[in-house]
């Protein structure tokens, strides 16, 4: 059901999720605990937000000493450009204020920014706020914005899942350290998965796990296999699997039916073995295997290394140097028998010789001790 709220979400573009304080503080002390000085003399950019609710300005503003940081914007969207129906009513904090504009309120986005002392009382938390009316919507992909995350040293945020994959470009295309929440399913995306086997990103401290959230409307949405991406260092990233066995071991005790007294599947069109799960991965086996995206969520990089992906049909013509193609006939019956078959899924042959196709794959090998 989770997995499900989060991909209706992705179709109907509702994707105005609050994320809560909780998440937000667990996965920033990852960051702290590897490098208490990570986020010292920073600004912070915190973009889709909504400074007024936000649990992002929040957490930023309230431990702004605390951190060292050196400026927080955040800025918000207006609200006729987003697409939840709620009625809306302007915060008691913006009616209240003097900059209140009846007209700019629904149009334009909003800006806060703290990084003074604002009310003179020696400290600088979130009563020193200021804010302001944006110049156009508060998009991320206008100018205004843009100027903004030019000035930032780390962007923060939880973006429209409908918008991830372009507001994913617009951080790297800034090349800025950042941690942003998202469907892990991207990581396969043709525009992150490269970074991710280039070690340019990689899944946030808190790891993947279904996160309950705050919609405008007051009620709470579970989402499953959400996850932070980020480029910041924390400590659980460079781990190692632990408490793995070899492959005998495995076949005779592995908790997992597809592999115990069975062994593990070779594939017929790659020179791999298949591991469904990641705590199967056996110590003894230096060769190529595919493993499922799940793996990237315990993945070490001194410990493993990131060939590529399946399904990527570039890749086998191009680069693949242990990938085999079927015969003209095998290939022809293997379609015929199945329209959904495609060369480049990894796929094993039964007795009756029917091609067996896997889910995708993330190919990996052993890096050498």
């Amino acid at each position: 059901m989770a997995n499900e709220n989060l991909s209706n979400a992705k179709k109907s573009k509702n994707d105005e999720f609050y994320t809560q304080y909780d998440d937000i503080n667990t996965e920033m002390n990852a960051y702290i605990e590897y490098n208490p000085d990570v986020f010292r003399n920073k600004t912070i950019l915190l973009p889709c937000d909504d400074p007024e609710w936000s649990n992002f300005t929040k957490y930023f503003a309230t431990n702004f000493e605390l951190l060292g940081i050196k400026k927080v914007i955040s800025t918000s969207y207006a609200v006729e450009s987003k697409n939840y129906k709620v009625d809306y009513q302007p915060s008691l904090f913006e009616e209240e204020n003097e900059k209140y504009d009846a007209a700019k309120t629904r149009i334009k986005g909003k800006i806060f920014v703290l990084e003074r002392d604002k009310n003179n009382d020696k400290k600088i938390n979130i009563d020193d706020l200021e804010w302001n009316y944006l110049e156009g919507d508060g998009d991320f992909r206008s100018e205004e914005v843009k100027l903004l995350r030019d000035e930032a040293d780390i962007i923060i945020t939880n973006p429209p899942f409908s918008l991830f994959r372009e507001f994913m470009n617009w951080i790297l295309e800034a090349n800025k350290n950042f941690a942003i929440i998202g469907n892990m399913n991207a990581l396969n995306y043709r525009e992150i998965f490269p970074n991710v086997k280039e070690n340019k990103i990689w899944i946030g401290g808190s790891g993947v796990v279904a996160k309950t959230y705050l919609k405008p409307d007051g009620t709470f949405q579970k989402m499953g296999n959400t996850c932070w991406f980020t480029n910041i260092e924390h400590g659980k990233r460079h781990k190692p699997l632990e408490n793995l066995t070899t492959m005998d071991g495995n076949i005779k005790h592995s908790k997992h039916k597809e592999i115990r007294g069975k062994g593990y599947i070779h594939y017929d069109n790659y020179n791999a073995i298949d591991v469904p799960y990641t705590d199967a991965i056996p110590t003894d086996f230096d060769g190529i295997m595919g493993v499922p995206i799940s793996f990237l969520d315990k993945y070490c990089p001194e410990q493993f290394e990131i060939i590529w992906r399946s399904h990527d049909i570039e890749w086998v013509d191009s680069k693949c140097d242990f990938f085999t193609y079927p015969s003209p006939e095998r290939l022809a019956k293997f379609k015929k028998a199945d329209k959904t078959w495609r060369v480049q899924i990894p796929y094993m042959v039964d007795e009756n010789d029917n091609a067996i196709m896997f889910y995708q794959r993330i190919f990996i090998k052993r890096k050498k001790a």
